[in-house]
């Protein structure tokens, strides 16, 4: 899946920085370097997203259509 997100990237009172998206709620990362956190960030989006579609596709019936939808 592609997509743009926000990101958000503040320094943390202990060293190193914090990345946040606001638009995926519980989405953070961290690290000692700006990509560390944006990495880190990018990884914790890939599994809420993954995690909240398979728990959506339990309880959807066998002749639903999936199909992709594109944002531009």
């Amino acid at each position: 899946m592609k997509g743009e997100l926000t990101t958000i990237i503040e320094p943390s009172v202990d060293g190193g920085f914090w990345a946040l998206c606001p638009e995926i709620p519980g989405a953070n990362g961290q690290g000692e370097t700006v990509a560390e956190a944006k990495e880190g960030l990018r990884l914790a989006v890939d599994l809420i997203l993954e995690d909240r579609l398979d728990d959506f596709l339990r309880g959807l019936p066998a002749e639903a259509i999936r199909e992709p939808l594109v944002i531009r």
